[in-house]
This record gives C-alpha cells, structure tokens and sequence, in this order.
C-alpha cells in the first residue's frame, strides 16, 4: 500500500504543478453595444422639436439609446402633483435644438415609462422673441386641430400624439432669454 500511497502523493503533486503554470482561464470582458446615433440634426428645419425626442413615449427606461443620469428636482407647487411622481433623467449628449445645444435636457419617467421631455437652452436677448416667434409659427403649422395657444412667450399645441408647450423667459442679466419647451403625451396633458 505504501506504493500506491506514494503514487498517489505524486500524482497529486504533478495536478497542482499543472494547475500553477497553466495561466488562469477569464472570461473576456463583453463591450456594452454601442448606443445609437442622437437624432440631432435630423431635419432640415432649426425649429423642428422632434430632434429632441430620441425614442417614442412610452418607451421603456432601460430601452432609451443615451446614457443617462438620475436627477433630482425640487419643483414648486404650481407646477401640480402631476410632474412630482416622475423620476427624471439628464443625458450625457443632447441633440441640437434651434441650432443650440440645451443647457437643461430631461427625459421624465413615470413607471420606468417615457413621460416628458424638458428641454431648455438660452438664446441671445436681442433676437430671442423673433426666433421664439419663429419657431412657434413653425410648431403650430403642423399642429393637430386641438386647441393651441400662442402668446409673445407662450406656444402650446399637439402635434399628433405629443403636446408641446413653449416659454421664453428673459434671463436676470437681460443678455439672454431662455427658451423652455415641454413635451408630453397629448392626451395627459
């Protein structure tokens, strides 16, 4: 028995020499696909809104094809209960709006669900009102027959199954205005 013993020994010996210079077996890492293109720059048109909507309303959270980032928002209580339960997001790119990239964009969720769309970007003071003017008009062409408002700083309309609201607001140093537009499943609106 000493024989097999020592044979065994050995061989045991011979397995763990094996395992120490035989280089361990890892997994390659697998990259994460690529995330497809912004539609920035989609239309011919600077005032087309639809740039900003990168996947339909509804659309899942873990489905949208920009890396986002969790926000959290303090909203006042004339905004309504409405907005407070959505969990919003910031992207790492936004797309181009007005030929301006947005200061502020927010993709809103509501049950890991597409909701709204915040957009906002500064535009300079002395041709803020004709661009915003300008774009409205724009809006408004293709607007559904649903009621739509237009102001000196308020568009509002549906266009489809999306309603859009516009603001413009003058910056506090009266060098810029800001450009606000919200985006939204009409029917909630």
């Amino acid at each position: 028995m000493t024989g097999a013993c020592h044979i065994t020994a050995l061989a045991m010996m011979a397995a763990l020499l094996a395992a120490c210079a035989s280089p361990p077996r890892v997994a390659a890492p697998q990259a994460a696909p690529p995330a497809p293109p912004v539609r920035a720059g989609a239309s011919a048109d600077p005032y087309d809104w639809h740039v900003l909507l990168v996947a339909p309303f509804g659309s899942l959270l873990k489905d949208i094809p920009l890396a986002l980032h969790e926000v959290l928002l303090f909203r006042d209580e004339a905004r309504g209960a409405a907005a407070d339960d959505a969990e919003c997001y910031t992207a790492a790119t936004a797309p181009d709006f007005m030929g301006v990239t947005p200061h502020e964009y927010l993709l809103c969720f509501q049950h890991d669900r597409l909701s709204r769309i915040e957009a906002s970007l500064h535009l300079p003071a002395a041709r803020a009102a004709q661009t915003f003017a300008e774009g409205c008009a724009a809006w408004l062409k293709n607007a559904a027959a649903r009621p739509a408002a237009q102001g000196a700083a308020t568009c509002e309309g549906s266009d489809g199954d999306v309603h859009f609201s516009g603001r413009l607001a003058e910056e506090p140093d009266r060098s810029a205005a800001s450009l606000s537009i919200t985006l939204g499943i009409a029917d909630r609106q």
